[in-house]
């Protein structure tokens, strides 16, 4: 079992209520998402593992169970190329669940046009996988989101 925590503190609201389809419709995995709060800080690891994938807007973590876990800052964020992002760590690195992964600012999203709303996914998961989901209610960084099987 993987415990999956929060990246951001903000407001749960779950994949359905995320502005893009493919999140939306759990294209890409089941999960929840977070409409973060709007001050500059750190997106932290959801579990403990390897960075498999790392860009200025969203990564993977791996754990040791091979549940890759994706954290999406913001929807549509590559279209903004990194700018208000700052990368703490490097592809390939081990982390830790709570370690700051990616330094932003929420606000800075939005005034650019964009959702600064976070996806967490479990990717290549079913749905009746993940138990304890939180769709609603407020988290801090950290908090349980949901328990992968």
């Amino acid at each position: 079992m993987t415990t999956v925590t929060s990246p951001v503190t903000g407001r749960v609201i779950g994949l359905a209520a995320v502005p893009d389809p493919v999140f939306s419709g759990a294209m890409v995995g089941p999960g929840t998402a977070v409409d973060p709060v709007r001050e500059p800080s750190a997106a932290v690891s959801p579990v403990d593992g390897v960075l498999v994938s790392l860009h200025p807007h969203a990564f993977v973590v791996v754990d040791a169970e091979g549940h890759g876990v994706l954290t999406h800052l913001g929807i549509d964020t590559v279209q903004l190329n990194g700018e208000g992002f700052e990368v703490l760590v490097h592809k390939g690195d081990t982390v830790t669940r709570g370690q700051a992964i990616v330094c932003w600012d929420p606000a800075a999203v939005e005034q650019a046009g964009r959702s600064p709303v976070c996806p967490v996914v479990a990717l290549e998961a079913t749905a009746d996988s993940l138990s304890g989901l939180l769709e609603d209610g407020e988290v801090t960084a950290g908090a349980q989101l949901f328990i992968w099987r």
